[in-house]
């Protein structure tokens, strides 16, 4: 469970106080106890949403370090606890962020592979032995339906492989019923142009 890490609590609310309106102090021992005793908790609020230790150690570091560094362009009047822990909780942020990006497009590219390999099999499943001369022909199709549009060969596939109505394509794809409708008529087009050899007359 995240860790609650509100001004509200009793204990840091204590230690906000002690260290209200610290300023670019140059006394390094001051620093070294606000670090010291502000380190671990902002450690475990981090791990709490990243669960990640060693991420959530270095973004304190650096929430820190960024304090240090800034600490002269910093208001008179600044909660520097709190200033550090909005540092940290940005950083994590961040990172969730990040990782929710790799994540859909890790998803995607594994989506976008099964379709391919789905299309394939369909298109090898629907060949018919008296019509078509099975090498040759399912090397046509495959070939017709990588030539069209993605959306054509996903339209086609639909509607003649998994016999949904138009009306029912164009819901699920957000489109006209009539661009179904041409898609549909542009794929056939094009599959008895290039099967006209091997279809029985």
């Amino acid at each position: 469970m995240p860790v609650n890490f509100s001004s509200n609590n009793e204990k840091f609310h204590t230690f906000v106080e002690k260290y209200y309106s610290m300023k670019s102090t140059s006394d390094i021992e001051t620093f070294n106890r606000l670090f010291s005793e502000l380190k671990g908790r902002l450690t475990r609020f981090a791990y709490s949403y990243i669960r990640n230790w060693s991420a959530a150690e270095d973004f304190v570091a650096d929430a820190f370090l960024y304090y240090w560094e800034n600490r002269s362009t910093i208001p008179d009047n600044s909660n520097i606890p709190l200033y550090i822990l909005t540092i940290v909780k940005h950083k994590c942020l961040n990172h969730l962020k990040y990782l929710k990006m790799k994540q859909d497009a890790e998803e995607q590219i594994k989506e976008n592979a099964e379709w391919e390999l789905h299309t394939r099999i369909l298109a090898l499943e629907a060949c018919e032995p008296s019509e078509l001369f099975n090498d040759e022909v399912h090397r046509i199709i495959e070939k017709t339906l990588q030539s069209l549009s993605g959306k054509s060969s996903r339209i086609f596939i639909l509607s003649r492989y998994y016999n949904k109505q138009n009306k029912e394509i164009a819901g699920e794809l957000k489109i006209s019923v009539k661009t179904v409708e041409s898609h549909i008529t542009k794929t056939l087009k094009v599959l008895r142009r290039n099967l006209r050899d091997y279809l029985s007359h």
